[in-house]
């Protein structure tokens, strides 16, 4: 099979954002606690906080992270994770139906972004809170003081407002599995009123409305449109969600990526539509704050207990191919896609796995999001892809899957690529407008088991090794791409 693919450095997609390459902490599972936060594990530092997590973290370079939530958001009355630990009440968590003690609340989120290095994403209840108490939250976090909700703040240890940026007016309230459910009128109308509040406080925060979180509700793309006519001149960004897993057809799985971009195109319309509806100049930003592999069809509840094993999928290379394609979408469409959460971080559905008390590994999803996390910020570049296709339900898809990415500072070219085909591909990359190429490296993720994934026991079954090698002639390379394989391909050019 063959595949040629040209990009040239005046065909920009846009810039990719940093925010792109961000992640989730929700209260589910063990994400937070034995996840980011275990007080007493060996390597805790004195604040409760996993190093060993935190250091691969970093090796991902996780740009921005939301919290805390996700459906368990709708619920959740922040006041009770902040102040002493001893005076924090235990309460009934009606979204995942566990129990939640709040050791771990907004203040120690706030320190733990500190630690990690890490942009905060915070969320507003508007499930069963109130734009008043969004607006006191937003008071705490950011209010210089003198104040009740700034002083608290300054009671609690913190005499410095956090400064929170970003802010997500709820979590999916299309949902009817959401706690207090709204339709889109009424969440129009509540979000407004909560935006102008919460603005009134801090004129400098960016805020994310709730769009459709699936391209399978019946009330999308509407519920888009009804929410931006409310929200248009108010909010900076509107958010998506989308997980995919495999039911029956494997190509149906690996043709996700296409259908993500299908369900861009489809509320990047929406938008402009509204966009031209209030005769307005501003361009609608999109936060993808929620995407995946995700085995929907294998959860199940655990319990009225805090903290479960819940929702830990264990990733395998079939998942990691499926997972990079969407990392290519997202990158791809970078122009209105400025902010993106892989859901979640760590054990719930998540790239890093922890033991209580014990070991961390790297799930397969962890190898290539770490590669376009770390080489993939720069322009994104518009490819022209010659490629045999293949059916699905989602149409006909390319069997490769590619985004290329150029760093003028460092002036280097990255170019992400999947393999979804059973047979080899013979690949001619053409990058003709940056002259003459050196190679930097060629690495791939491959098995001969698609079912391959990494364990406790066998923490490097899937990892990235070195490619095939690369021939360059000036700026066109030639390589082959194993079956079913990721893989990136780093040159160094000279501007």
């Amino acid at each position: 099979m063959k595949t040629r693919i040209f990009a040239d450095k005046n065909m920009k997609i846009g810039k990719v954002n940093d925010l792109l390459f961000g992640s989730f902490i929700e209260h589910l599972g063990r994400a937070v606690y034995t996840g980011i936060y275990e007080p007493g594990h060996p390597e805790a530092d004195k604040k409760g906080f996993r190093k060993d997590v935190i250091e691969l973290i970093k090796e991902l370079k996780v740009s921005i992270v939301r919290y805390p939530g996700g459906n368990f958001l709708s619920g959740y009355n922040w006041k009770d994770g902040i102040g002493p630990r001893e005076k924090r009440p235990t309460r009934l968590d009606l979204a995942w139906q566990t129990i939640e003690d709040n050791q771990f609340g907004t203040d120690e989120f706030m320190a733990w972004c500190r630690t990690a290095a890490i942009e905060p994403m915070l969320g507003v209840n508007l499930g069963t809170g109130s734009p008043k108490e969004a607006g006191n939250m937003i008071e705490y976090c950011n209010f210089p003081g003198k104040t009740y909700y700034s002083d608290l703040r300054k009671k609690n240890g913190n005499l410095k407002p956090y400064g929170v940026k970003y802010w997500c007016l709820g979590n999916e309230m299309d949902g009817p599995w959401q706690i207090c459910h709204l339709d889109a009128e009424d969440y129009g109308k509540k979000a407004l009123e909560t935006a102008k509040i919460m603005r009134w406080i801090d004129p400098d925060i960016k805020l994310i409305a709730c769009g459709s979180s699936g391209a399978e509700m019946p009330t999308y793309p509407e519920w888009d449109r009804i929410v931006l006519e409310h929200l248009y001149d108010h909010v900076d960004y509107i958010s998506m969600h989308r997980y995919y897993w495999q039911e029956e057809d494997l190509n149906d799985f690996f043709a996700s990526y296409k259908d993500m971009d299908d369900f861009i195109q489809t509320i990047k319309a929406t938008c402009d539509y509204v966009k031209a509806k209030k005769r307005s100049r501003k361009i609608m930003k999109i936060s993808f704050d929620e995407w995946n592999v995700w085995y929907q069809n294998k959860q199940t509840p655990a319990g009225w207990v805090k903290a479960p094993h819940i929702l830990e999928d264990i990733y395998s290379l079939k998942d990691a191919l499926v997972f990079s394609g969407m990392l290519n979408t997202l990158i791809n469409n970078c122009d209105r896609v400025e902010i993106a959460c892989l859901a979640q971080l760590v054990n719930v559905i998540a790239p890093i796995f922890t033991e209580k008390g014990g070991r961390v590994i790297r799930q397969s999803t962890f190898f290539p999001f770490a590669e376009a996390s770390n080489h993939g910020r720069g322009y994104a570049l518009r490819t022209i892809t010659e490629t045999p296709t293949f059916s699905s339900k989602f149409g006909e898809v390319n069997w490769v899957s590619d985004s290329i990415v150029y760093n003028e500072e460092k002036e280097e070219i990255s170019a992400f690529l999947v393999n979804y085909g059973s047979e080899s591909v013979d690949l001619q990359l053409e990058l003709r407008s940056f002259g003459k190429l050196e190679l930097i490296e060629h690495k791939t993720m491959n098995n001969e088991d698609l079912e391959a994934k990494n364990s406790f026991e066998n923490p490097n079954r899937i990892t990235l090794k070195p490619g095939a090698p690369v021939e360059i002639n000036e700026a066109t390379l030639k390589t082959t791409l194993e079956p079913r394989s990721y893989h990136v391909i780093r040159c160094k050019y000279q501007s």
